[in-house]
């Protein structure tokens, strides 16, 4: 049936797969994507949302690279928020509310208009390996399938194990059957596995609601989007989304079930996600608290479907639906189906390489929550960057890795491979120590000459940001150069209670007080003439401002990721034998053993590696 040998086998459907197959077969590789059900590709399995803190700005560098999922997060948006708008750049991070039905068929229609991509539906069991390389699948049917490179995204369906109350039964997602075989397969190959948890809430019905009961919550009143190409648009009328509170007469309810919770009554073993806890979770552990937020988001434009985030659990049904009709404004809620709680199998991050690639098996490629990590945009970040590298391996090019100080996809995937993680890995702004540097306004400017060389982003986008880019530095050197009277700048100072100023000054001194923003200084001729000479847009502008304001700390960061880049280039030796170094500590020589380092800065990061076993190492090389 398949009488080729392809380039890249991509194992599931999910935010993980659909990246990865769309980035190596751009990039001109033969590629299949096989998964267990095609009319799930890119399903919303959780909340019906992209982006948000740090996500958001992981979402924009995929897309800056050429990945799919900027594009339809902005065909299928209903609502666009940019968060943390009052603090600085650095933090805001954008995130809409999605159609999950459009999504999904966006993402689908998308990947079908894709050059090379094969697609088929049924359950890979196992892979092929030859002399600890990858050279095939087998499928639940007995098929088997050749290939030179294999990117396994199972999400949460390897041995998926469902939790509502005391039922259990298999399951990768409500109505969806686990995947068996690869787990076994891969420990007996030498792996190491795990299990961890995640949970959803119930689905309820937007008729039986209570709006008027509730606290509107709408999209931004000038929303943008999230893809840096102009085949998409921002959003010209948004849906709302609501908010309401439980209260201590619901986390009563809710502990009357907790005997016949699987979280507490033994059954559920693995390990959960510490930030999106299930509600019997906080409950539980803020018991001082009377009471917690209830997000009421709709599923989409015209679906009555309604998720509530927030109530995450995996409580017995009547104690789920008991509970929530005492929140206000769900007295007469109807249920569509209830929340649920779901284990899976996952293998730890450090028998990875930068690349995604298993230290094992050759060919190997892992990503998303097989990983242990949580969320759409981590797994998709992962995806593409495996797909990437996929091809890359097959083409005989070299692989393509990114630094800690050039993306937020680069923390992440140094953080697991590094440092692993025993609890779903959920990305932080507080993970990134450069981020002032990764902000979300210009993961373009970092990353699209980096996509256009790997034969991801088009052309007509290099040249889009090369000029934005020149024209936002010219608009900085121009304030720089520009001097402005005093009589003309202390009427703007004076309505912004800012000191006033007793001789004339370059704009660039004054633009850089932190209460005088670019909607102040376009009120001098000077400015405003110059952006209309220069035709500038929204982003130019924004660019432009962020650099004069935040200069210091973006210089700051620049030296220190200099410095972290020098230690980067100390390379360590493959296969390197810590074992000769006596004087570093035991638990030191046993983490660069099992991790086997890249570089002395990756090695720093490792947990238990200290900054003296780190010199010990440096004199060692003979640095």
């Amino acid at each position: 049936m398949f009488d080729k040998v392809y380039d890249v086998i991509v194992v599931g459907g999910g935010h993980a797969g659909s990246e990865a197959a769309a980035a190596a077969a751009n990039m001109g590789s033969a590629t299949l994507l096989i998964t267990m059900n095609l009319q799930n590709i890119a399903q919303m399995s959780c909340n019906p949302a992209m982006g948000g803190i740090a996500k958001g700005q992981i979402l924009r560098e995929i897309d800056a690279l050429g990945g799919y999922s900027g594009i339809v997060s902005d065909t299928s948006a209903i609502q666009f928020k940019m968060l943390n708008k009052s603090k600085g750049p650095a933090m805001w991070s954008p995130r809409v509310q999605s159609d999950r039905m459009r999504f999904s068929e966006d993402w689908r229609l998308m990947l079908e208009r894709t050059p090379n991509l094969d697609f088929y539906q049924d359950m890979v069991s196992g892979l092929l390996v030859e002399n600890e390389q990858v050279v095939g699948v087998k499928t639940s049917l007995g098929l088997e399938v050749r290939t030179k490179t294999v990117v396994l995204t199972n999400g949460t369906f390897l041995n998926g194990l469902i939790h509502i109350g005391d039922k259990s039964f298999g399951g990768g997602r409500a109505g969806e059957r686990a995947a068996t075989g690869i787990t076994e397969q891969l420990v007996d190959l030498g792996f190491e596995s795990g299990r961890m948890k995640t949970g959803t809430p119930p689905r309820v019905d937007g008729r039986s609601l209570d709006y008027s009961k509730m606290v509107v919550q709408p999209g931004d009143e000038v929303p943008e989007k999230f893809s840096y190409s102009d085949v998409t648009k921002p959003l010209t009328h948004q849906r709302d989304c609501h908010m309401s509170y439980t209260s201590p007469l619901v986390h009563d309810l809710l502990r009357e079930g907790f005997d016949r919770s699987p979280m507490f009554n033994g059954r559920i073993k693995s390990t959960g996600p510490r930030y999106c806890p299930s509600i019997e979770d906080k409950i539980n552990r803020f018991a001082s608290k009377d009471r917690h937020q209830i997000f009421v988001e709709p599923e989409g434009w015209n679906t009555i479907e309604v998720y509530v985030n927030g109530f995450s659990t995996s409580l017995p049904e009547d104690v789920q639906f008991k509970a929530l009709r005492s929140v206000e404004g769900f007295e007469n809620v109807k249920f569509f189906r209830p929340g649920y709680a779901i284990e899976y199998d996952y293998f730890p991050p450090t028998q990875l390489k930068h690349t995604l690639e298993t230290k094992l098996i050759n060919g190997l490629y892992f990503a998303g929550q097989i990983n242990g990590t949580t969320g759409y945009e981590e797994a998709a970040s992962q995806g593409l960057m495996a797909g990437i590298n996929a091809a890359l391996q097959v083409q005989e090019r070299d692989e393509f890795t990114l630094k800690r100080n050039e993306a937020y996809i680069g923390v992440l995937i140094d953080d697991l491979i590094t440092k692993g993680t025993e609890e779903p890995y959920r990305m932080f702004t507080s993970r990134a120590e450069y981020r002032t540097l990764l902000r979300q306004d210009n993961a373009d400017l970092r990353l699209t000459p980096k996509g256009y060389e790997l034969g991801l982003a088009s052309e007509k986008r290099l040249r889009r940001i090369e000029e934005k880019h020149s024209k936002s530095d010219a608009f900085v050197e121009f304030f720089k150069q520009t001097s402005v009277q005093a009589d003309d700048i202390n009427p703007i100072l004076s309505d912004n209670d800012s000191a006033l100023v007793n001789q004339s000054g370059k704009l660039f001194k004054i633009f850089a007080r932190p209460n005088i923003s670019m909607d102040d200084v376009r009120k001098l001729e000077s400015v405003e003439s110059y952006i209309q000479e220069h035709n500038l847009d929204k982003e130019t502008i924004e660019q432009a401002e962020i650099q004069v304001k935040y200069s210091g700390y973006i210089d700051k960061e620049k030296n220190n990721a200099d410095k972290l880049n020098r230690l980067e280039d100390l390379k360590i030796p493959a296969g390197f034998d810590y074992s000769k170094l006596k004087s570093m500590s035991i638990e030191a020589r046993q983490k660069l053993e099992k991790i086997q380092p890249r570089t002395i800065s990756q090695a720093s990061r490792i947990s238990g590696v200290t900054p003296s076993d780190v010199s010990v190492l440096l004199v060692y090389m003979g640095r």
